[in-house]
């Protein structure tokens, strides 16, 4: 299995439907652990964390990094973000956790469809990498 680096350096915008979408639409299992109108949230299949969950929106409207957010988008940003926190405090991360987007190749993006990982569960580093 390719590298998250090598896998990021490979991925490109694409108009095809991204494995989220797939999981968005119940063809790709996934273990959801929120969901509501907006947006899913469910675990990664290759954490990095003891607590390692992706929340992505049902509706990406072009999203597919925060380098193409537009204004029109500020609503479903700031709803991923809320729901990181309800999602955390669901999990049982009261000591902290961490957020992380990435954007672009440089980034290690290598879905197309803008997602919050959310971290937690152990001791975070500084400089994360």
């Amino acid at each position: 299995m390719a590298s998250e680096k090598e896998a990021a350096l490979a991925a490109a915008p694409s108009d095809s439907p991204t494995i989220f979408d797939k999981i968005i639409n119940k063809e790709i299992p996934a273990t959801v652990v929120y969901e509501d109108d907006k947006v899913l949230a469910f675990r990664d299949i290759a954490p990095q964390a003891p607590t390692h969950i992706l929340i992505i929106p049902k509706n990406k409207d072009g999203l597919t990094g925060l380098s193409k957010a537009e204004e029109r988008h500020t609503e479903i940003l700031g709803c991923l973000l809320y729901t990181a926190k309800l999602v955390a405090k669901q999990e049982g991360l009261e000591d902290g956790f961490r957020i992380v987007i990435n954007d672009g190749p440089q980034g290690c993006q290598s879905v197309y469809h803008i997602h919050v990982h959310l971290l937690g569960g152990r001791q975070m580093n500084w400089p994360p990498g």
